[in-house]
């Protein structure tokens, strides 16, 4: 697509976007030009929020399924696309309603914990949500509670360490931070020699022990612009480091590793976004009873400060 066809379907998105009184919201994982059209990007803490507080009719989420099924959940009177009904996340399907039952037979007197980078009716058989940016905050409050943390197994062993709760974690793990391993690490660190690191938690305790911090995308946004260092190396998917080198002009941002890459956040496109709008096409339904559950446990996480 050439720069003056991007510049037509961007007008195009924006006049749509106004006859249908839609929001764009896009995770900090998408491709730039789609971050770029959004009227709000964030991490999944933030699009929660904002989609649990828009005005507008249609939400238009570029992200993967589970984010569209969040917004579903939280706004149930509007209207959620998801401009590529493909793009799903391997993590959230590691993990289904039956393997849940099946874990919560086995730990009978346990909390679920539950990452939102899961299915709704996943969400809808769990205690309480949490996205990476909150997750050790719900485990605090939640007392002395035996806690079966799901799906991340590298999450739950971080927000182990840090709120000091021995918990029950499920072995899934997300495949893009999976592939940074400590000897990349290594190799980045040596390649950019005074940069700060930081990486997601999602990442392997291998790699967060390489790093100067492990924080969620949002995080990682406002680490860069308060700390005082000039370079950092990122360990999160590629996507964010368009938002960190926008919102930080004369600092630098260095990948950790090419292969930090979703595929999936990377299937929405602008012609796609378009697309979708034109036809209404990829409307994200929640039934009614899953809805009710999920609705649940997704409050009690945006209580969370």
């Amino acid at each position: 697509m050439g720069p003056a066809e991007s510049r037509d379907l961007v007008r195009h998105i924006g006049d749509m976007k106004g006859e249908m009184n839609a929001i764009i919201l896009a995770h900090n994982y998408q491709r730039d030009e789609v971050q770029d059209v959004a009227d709000f990007v964030g991490d999944s803490l933030e699009l929660s929020r904002k989609a649990a507080n828009t005005d507008a009719d249609v939400i238009i989420f570029c992200g993967v399924r589970f984010m569209a099924e969040t917004a579903a959940i939280v706004n149930p009177k509007k209207t959620v696309l998801l401009p590529d009904i493909s793009a799903g996340c391997p993590l959230a399907d590691m993990i289904d309603e039956h393997k849940l039952g099946e874990w919560k037979r086995d730990y009978p007197k346990a909390k679920v914990v539950c990452y939102i980078n899961s299915s709704a009716a996943v969400k809808a058989m769990s205690d309480v949500c949490c996205t990476s940016a909150n997750a050790v905050e719900i485990v605090r409050q939640l007392g002395d509670e035996d806690i079966l943390f799901i799906p991340d197994e590298n999450l739950g062993h971080f927000v182990s360490s840090k709120s000091g709760r021995r918990m029950i974690l499920y072995p899934g793990f997300c495949p893009t931070h999976m592939r940074l391993n400590a000897e990349m690490m290594l190799v980045a660190k040596e390649s950019y020699p005074g940069a700060s690191v930081m990486v997601h938690p999602e990442c392997t305790s291998s790699v967060i022990g390489l790093a100067d911090v492990a924080l969620s995308t949002s995080q990682m946004l406002r680490y860069a612009k308060e700390s005082g260092a000039r370079s950092f190396i990122v360990g999160t998917e590629a996507g964010l480091i368009h938002r960190l080198s926008l919102e930080n002009p004369t600092k630098s941002f260095y990948l950790a590793s090419p292969l930090l890459i979703c595929p999936n956040m990377k299937r929405i496109t602008l012609a796609k976004v378009a697309e979708c709008m034109e036809g209404w096409k990829n409307v994200i339904e929640v039934p009614v009873d899953v809805r009710a559950g999920a609705a649940k446990a997704l409050e009690k996480m945006l209580s969370v400060n």
